[in-house]
């Protein structure tokens, strides 16, 4: 089942700068996905309420949140 994501591009102040909603089977395809945006600077992704993970520019893997 596909579910709603949205890449947000985050300025060097901390705003959002532009978001791009799409959609993918999994977490793990969302931040494939996101990681186009990249290029661009760093890229929050969320799921709904979630916050996935942050991008940041040109990154191999994730930095995956951590619960605190």
């Amino acid at each position: 089942m596909m579910q709603q994501y949205r890449a947000y591009l985050v300025g060097e102040n901390g705003v959002f700068r532009s978001a791009e909603a799409f959609e993918a089977p999994s977490d793990s395809s969302a931040l494939s996905f996101a990681r186009q945006y990249t290029r661009h600077g760093k890229v929050e992704v969320w799921q709904l309420g979630r916050k996935i993970a942050v991008l940041d520019p040109e990154q191999s893997p994730p930095r995956p949140l951590t619960r605190q």
